[in-house]
């Protein structure tokens, strides 16, 4: 049996649990800040730069965000009460509903990163320049092992 400073010790315990710290840190300071939780920051920010060529439907969304259908619907209903998203009928299906941003919610998304920036500086404070571009390129090719990208464990070849 792992023994507990074992666990604390894991690649995939301290990843998770920073992610963990690190977003609860952006959604405290971006509901004062913004008045969005970082759900909803996710989701502009997922309309705002989808590459798919096209307003992304609910159902895209949930994917992208890893958020189930029901989940992102609630999020798009408080959101559009709000005033910071739209809803329309898709123009690639008709049995969706494409979201598009209204202006206050673009206007937010820069304030988002810089809240994210403030964010970033705290986590990485004492870190010098060589050590935050090492940090960088390491967690990116984590993430491409796990993508799949660097034919590790996740490519499905």
């Amino acid at each position: 049996m792992k023994k507990p400073a074992e666990f604390q010790n894991r690649v995939g315990f301290i990843v998770n649990e920073v992610g963990r710290l690190y977003g609860r840190q952006f959604d405290q300071l971006s509901r004062v800040e913004l008045g969005l939780s970082r759900a909803q920051c996710r989701l502009i920010g997922q309309v705002k730069y989808n590459e798919s060529g096209h307003p992304p439907t609910q159902a895209e969304l949930a994917q992208h965000l890893d958020l189930t259908p029901m989940a992102v619907a609630t999020l798009v209903d408080r959101m559009e009460a709000a005033g910071w998203i739209t809803r329309r009928p898709s123009e690639t299906d008709r049995r969706a509903n494409a979201i598009e941003l209204q202006p206050r919610a673009e206007a937010a998304l820069e304030k988002a990163f810089a809240v994210s920036d403030r964010v970033q500086e705290a986590a990485l404070a004492g870190f010098s320049a060589a050590e935050r571009k090492q940090l960088v390129a390491m967690l990116q090719r984590v993430r491409a092992n796990l993508q799949g990208d660097a034919g590790g464990p996740g490519d499905a070849a």
